[in-house]
């Protein structure tokens, strides 16, 4: 397990300080402390901003109390690993129902902090590794009499067109029974609507770019990645496009 980056929080100087004494002589896994808080608020301006493997967190603190910002978390993808450090102990049963990694009672011993940076560590690999067997979505396309298997994830973009969906791959377009808005009801962060007849994966998008169809000089496409053809924005999406080319998701 590389160094676990380590969030402090805490509002007792002394502690925060006891904490990064004993986590620099912790050694499998080691930490490296990339920052301290004396409060929830503090800590959570630094998540927002910092990539952590784990936040030692103090319960009673003014403000946004360490169990608060514990459930805060839970929420997030991509959370760090939070082992509790606290003198209380009546939190414990708490603490685990929020998925806590371990609940150590101050003053904290050596041993038991890098008992908790192991489990620590054991539940991010779980976290972060190759998921395994797991099915990606697909469309399935009827064809001349056959029916093929479109991964979703393939998509480039999906245009309507008469009765019937287009649905480009960087490999070749087939057609589909089914609706635009389905699609971006139903798959909201993988598509962003960029006409009132054609979304676009989000990932696929390489550029936005002045464009004349012949009518408006004033125009704007996307480059789409695997594909030469560029796919028209219209006005109204505008704004959309743009923000999903800030946030690609």
């Amino acid at each position: 397990m590389h160094v676990l980056r380590t969030l402090i929080v805490d509002d007792e100087t002394l502690a925060r300080s006891r904490l990064r004494t004993l986590l620099a002589d912790c050694r499998a896994p080691a930490a490296e402390v990339v920052g301290e808080a004396a409060n929830g608020a503090d800590a959570l301006a630094r998540l927002l901003t910092e990539e952590l493997d784990l936040v030692l967190l103090d319960i009673h603190m003014p403000g946004i109390d360490g169990i608060e910002l514990a459930r805060s978390l839970r929420q997030r993808p991509g959370a760090p690993a939070v082992v509790f450090v606290t003198a209380h102990a009546v939190h414990a049963v708490t603490a685990f129902e929020l998925e806590a990694v371990d609940y150590l009672t101050k003053p904290v011993r050596a041993e038991r902090l890098q008992q908790a940076l192991q489990k620590a560590a054991r539940l991010l690999r779980e976290r972060r590794g190759p998921a395994a067997d797991v099915p990606q979505e697909v469309l399935l396309i009827q064809d001349r009499g056959r029916t093929e298997r479109v991964l979703l994830s393939d998509v480039v973009y999906l245009k309507s067109e008469y009765k019937y969906l287009t649905v480009r791959t960087a490999a070749r377009s087939h057609i589909y029974d089914g609706s635009l808005t389905e699609f971006e009801e139903r798959y909201p962060s993988r598509f962003v609507r960029v006409h009132r007849n054609a979304l676009v994966a989000r990932q696929a998008i390489r550029a936005l770019q002045k464009y004349d169809d012949g009518e408006d000089a004033e125009g704007w496409a996307l480059r789409l990645d695997g594909i030469p053809e560029p796919v028209v924005v219209s006005r109204r999406q505008l704004a959309a496009v743009r923000e999903a080319l800030k946030d690609p998701r």
